[in-house]
């Protein structure tokens, strides 16, 4: 019985506890060899949900310059150089330096913050990390659930974090909380014998599922489904599968700054256009204040990070 599983169906809650043992080649009394787990292992992969895809440090750190404000900063950046290459009084051009280096702290403070809110919740995934008992070569041990593979041999205790989807052996009055999987709010009752007809999850009482805790009695379970192929697994696909949508606050907060930025430039033009009809301009570097005037306007509107 050490060799790879041949599933008898997918529906392992219509199955005898027996046959399921034998579809999946473990003897439910020894469990498997770690030679059989290792290479059941690197057949279905780590017992672990999908993670969210990580963008690189550059993609995320050029993410904190999209928006419409920090676009007109940019645009005054430009213009303050085009002032100071009119005017052509040598030095540096201190107001695009100060305006870029406030870019480029914004966006800093921005990514430190955003890279500090992403390393604690790893933090907080291995500070919560599951452990599960399993039977392999006739020994209990305590392994974490990333380490499970379709056929182990689960050994439930009342306070145990369900590692993967099981079918039961054996049961002594077992009750799990599937709260977070089904919804429901009292534990269910479990007992090992197959079910007559085909049920929704919430009625599979032969079944165990990943992600759900054991709140009374005890129990022991052949693993049938890890990671993405588990019923936890299926929910992680639906939600992936969801376009995320902006919510109505940042929505709005997005209208608000674009139109605060196209009154910005209105603003900054009609003065421009105004100083230059009115006024008399008599040399390039009264043009050059004219444009160090309309970057000033620009500045000063927009909002400081807060």
């Amino acid at each position: 019985m050490e060799g790879d599983p041949s599933p008898v169906g997918q529906d392992w809650s219509l199955h005898e506890a027996v046959a399921v043992a034998g579809a999946l080649a473990v003897d439910p009394l020894v469990g498997l060899s770690p030679m059989v787990a290792v290479r059941r292992r690197a057949e279905y992969g780590p017992n672990e949900l999908r993670s969210v895809e990580t963008r690189p440090w550059w993609r995320r750190f050029l993410g904190q310059f999209q928006s419409s404000l920090i676009y007109l900063l940019v645009g005054a950046v430009i213009v303050a150089l085009a002032a100071w290459w009119i005017e052509g009084s040598g030095g540096w051009p201190v107001d695009a330096l100060v305006i870029a280096a406030v870019l480029l702290l914004n966006a800093t403070l921005g990514f430190v913050q955003e890279s500090k809110a992403a390393n604690a919740v790893a933090a907080l995934g291995r500070m919560t990390a599951v452990m599960s008992s399993v039977l392999r070569d006739g020994r209990r041990q305590r392994i974490p659930s990333a380490e499970l593979v379709p056929g182990d041999l689960l050994l439930l205790d009342e306070g145990d974090a369900v590692g993967a989807d099981a079918r039961l052996l054996a049961a002594a009055a077992l009750r799990v909380q599937e709260a977070s999987l089904t919804g429901e709010s009292e534990p269910v009752l479990k007992d090992p014998a197959p079910l007559g007809a085909p049920a929704p999850v919430a009625d599979q009482t032969s079944m165990v599922f990943k992600g759900t805790a054991v709140v009374q009695g005890s129990g022991r379970a052949i693993v049938t489904a890890t990671g993405m192929a588990s019923e936890m697994g299926a929910i992680a696909k639906l939600i992936d599968s969801t376009r995320e949508e902006p919510t109505p606050l940042q929505t709005e907060v997005a209208r608000i700054g674009r139109m605060l930025g196209v009154a910005v430039v209105v603003i900054a033009l009609i003065v421009v256009a105004t100083i230059l009809a009115l006024s008399e301009i008599g040399d390039i570097g009264d043009v050059a204040a004219v444009l160090l005037l309309a970057v000033s306007l620009a500045v000063a509107a927009v909002p400081g990070r807060r």
